[in-house]
């Protein structure tokens, strides 16, 4: 699809209009609440400045939903066969636009709080609390897909703890006898490099997850949102994602910045590489086998392994336990929000 053929199906669709800002809201969110992750360890050791590190993010986040998305689109497939709105297509925008304003609400509070929610699970439950309600029961969700969210859910939380905890220790045992101070200087530049390949991983991921809503949204024009889309998103949709994307962190990053780099674990340079390492390996595996999974929950939990392997009184529990009850609640939260969304905006424009 050209940019072309989608202005002019928004001029026929008021909806689908509609629709596009709203989703164009939820990446400048994901911006600003989820994207800072990525550069949260680089910043907080000190290896780079945020300005620098935000400008790297915006330019490493497109590589990343340009190449990944090339390779391997499954990501993106996944979300965009997760739901069913229906055949009748007005209603099916409708409750999509109503998903999209509640990711917006759910995401914009908890950054207001400084608490790195989820914008990946804020999305696949807030499309998935509008299925349900257009449609009127679970045939809004297909299962099929949604185990996938379940592996990620592991994935991004037990295997970022392990690999976190893991490469700490061993980025130890292989440095213990060499120079402390060429160490420093070694971790502090690898560390630019892991906040590079973390903004790549995190376009790979959540840019797919956008690009998808964007896709699912002018194919529910034509009440065709069956199967999944043919071939790559276009590069005009990718480059749209990672702007928007890059512009939100340059306006609210720093926030996240500092609750995830700062708040929850005093970092060493050799500690945010061995995080940078060990989120990105998730995320990679993740990205390759179509598995949506959480940049915020794998980098946090990272940083957890990471700090634990030193001394687990290294790691402020007071700031897990409120991410950790934010993560709990956004499934069910952003869920009820979008059903509820849904309904009030079916009730008002149906």
């Amino acid at each position: 699809m050209s940019i072309t053929e989608f202005v002019t199906q928004m001029l026929q669709s008021p909806m689908l209009m509609v629709s596009t800002v709203l989703t164009l809201g939820v990446v400048l969110v994901n911006g600003w609440t989820d994207a800072p992750n990525a550069i949260a360890t680089c910043v907080s050791t000190r290896a780079i400045e945020a300005r620098k590190a935000i400008i790297m993010a915006a330019i490493f986040n497109f590589l990343g939903v340009l190449v990944m998305t090339t390779v391997n689109a499954s990501v993106a497939t996944t979300i965009y066969n997760m739901v069913d709105f229906g055949n009748d297509s007005k209603a099916a925008l409708i409750a999509l636009c109503a998903a999209m304003a509640a990711i917006v609400i759910w995401a914009t509070v908890a950054w207001y709080f400084g608490i790195p929610t989820s914008e990946s699970h804020a999305l696949i439950a807030g499309i998935s609390g509008a299925a349900i309600a257009v449609q009127g029961d679970m045939s809004g969700l297909r299962g099929e897909e949604w185990i996938k969210v379940l592996y990620g859910i592991v994935l991004s939380t037990l295997l970022g703890f392990a690999l976190g905890f893991v490469s700490s220790k061993l980025v130890v045992a292989v440095f213990r006898s060499r120079n402390r101070l060429k160490c420093e200087q070694f971790f502090s530049k690898g560390q630019v490099a892991g906040g590079a390949a973390m903004a790549f991983m995190h376009g790979a991921q959540d840019g797919q997850k956008f690009m998808a809503i964007f896709l699912l949204g002018a194919a529910l024009v034509d009440g065709t949102s069956t199967g999944s889309f043919e071939g790559t998103p276009p590069i005009w949709l990718m480059v749209l994602v990672s702007l928007v994307m890059g512009f939100g962190t340059s306006i609210g990053g720093y926030r996240i910045i500092k609750s995830v780099g700062m708040d929850m674990v005093k970092l060493k340079p050799y500690q945010g590489f061995s995080a940078d390492f060990a989120a990105t390996l998730c995320l990679l595996f993740s990205s390759l086998t179509g598995i949506p999974v959480s940049t915020t929950h794998t980098k946090t939990t990272a940083i957890m392994g990471v700090g634990a392997a030193r001394r687990i009184s290294n790691v402020n529990w007071s700031i897990v336990k409120d991410l950790v009850l934010t993560w709990v609640c956004t499934f069910p939260g952003c869920g009820l929000l979008g059903f509820g969304t849904a309904k009030l905006f079916l009730a008002m424009f149906g």
